[in-house]
C-alpha cells in the first residue's frame, strides 16, 4: 500500500503539472487557479494535521490562492513532503491513526493511509472539474487518464 500511495501521489503530480500548462493559456483561468490552489492547500493542511502542528487550525482549505507562476513549485513542494513522509513509514505505520482538531474545533482521528487516499482521490476529482472548465472555454483538455501512462501502441 505504501508504494501504491507514493506512486499515486507522483502520478497525480505529473497529471496536474500537465494540466497547469493548459490552465496557463486559458482566457479566464481564475476558477482553475482557485481549484489548483485548493489542492495544494488541502495537501499542506492535512500534512500539518498529520504532523500535529498546532498552526493547522489556522490553515484554510481555499486560501491562499497562489499566482499562476507559483503553482507548479507549490505543487511539487507539497507532493514532495507527502512522498518523503510516506517513505519514512513502514507499511504497518501507514495504518496508524493520527489525531487532529477538525473544522468544528473537536478532536478527530483518521488513519494515515486514509488521509493519503483521500488526497489522491481529491486530486482526481478536482482535475476533472478543471478539465470541464477547460472544455467550456473552447479548449480540448489533455488526456490525463492513468491508463495513458501505462498502455503501449503496438501497431
Amino acid at each position: 500500500m505504501k508504494q501504491y500511495l507514493i506512486d499515486t501521489f507522483r502520478f497525480n503530480e505529473q497529471a496536474n503539472l500537465r494540466l497547469l500548462n493548459k490552465i496557463k493559456v486559458l482566457p479566464d483561468g481564475e476558477q482553475c487557479i482557485k481549484l489548483f490552489s485548493h489542492l495544494i492547500n488541502s495537501q499542506d493542511k492535512w500534512m500539518s494535521r498529520v504532523l500535529n502542528n498546532p498552526e493547522q487550525t489556522k490553515m484554510d482549505w481555499w486560501t491562499p490562492i497562489y499566482a499562476i507562476d507559483k503553482l507548479d513549485g507549490r505543487l511539487v513542494k507539497s507532493v514532495d513532503s507527502w512522498v518523503s513522509f510516506l517513505e519514512g513509514l513502514s507499511d504497518e505505520e501507514i495504518n496508524q491513526t493520527v489525531q487532529f482538531i477538525g473544522y468544528d474545533g473537536v478532536k478527530w482521528e483518521a488513519k494515515i493511509v486514509d488521509i493519503a487516499l483521500q488526497l489522491n482521490y481529491h486530486s482526481i476529482h478536482h482535475r476533472a472539474q478543471i478539465q470541464t472548465i477547460i472544455r467550456a472555454q473552447g479548449f480540448e483538455p489533455d488526456f490525463l487518464d492513468y491508463i495513458g501512462t501505462k498502455y503501449k501502441r503496438l501497431g
